[in-house]
């Protein structure tokens, strides 16, 4: 099997911490409310009532709080959990 390697991209991204944090620069993350506001997230353990949806290519996702929300090269806006952003992204310096 080859192994290839993902291409460098440049993205916008912005880590969002919940409807109760400071607003996202992007102002995508509409509020979640599926669920009754007081359950608990299976991902994070945080009251849905924290949560937000972002609407992305395949339909949409929640958004944990701390969550980065990535600009990608469509335009187009997704979630990504912390320690994938963290693996995945290294800030570029202007």
């Amino acid at each position: 099997m080859a192994k290839y390697r993902k291409k460098p991209v440049v993205v916008d991204a912005e880590q969002w911490f919940g409807h109760a944090g400071p607003s996202s620069g992007f102002d995508v993350v509409g509020r979640y409310d599926k669920y009754p506001q007081d359950r608990k997230c299976e991902h994070c353990g945080v009251e849905m009532r924290y949560h937000g949806w972002v609407r992305t290519l395949e339909g949409g996702h929640i958004a944990c709080p701390e969550d980065w929300i990535i600009k990608g090269i469509e335009g187009e806006f997704y979630p990504c959990k912390p320690d994938i952003f963290e693996k995945t992204y290294e800030l570029v310096e202007d």
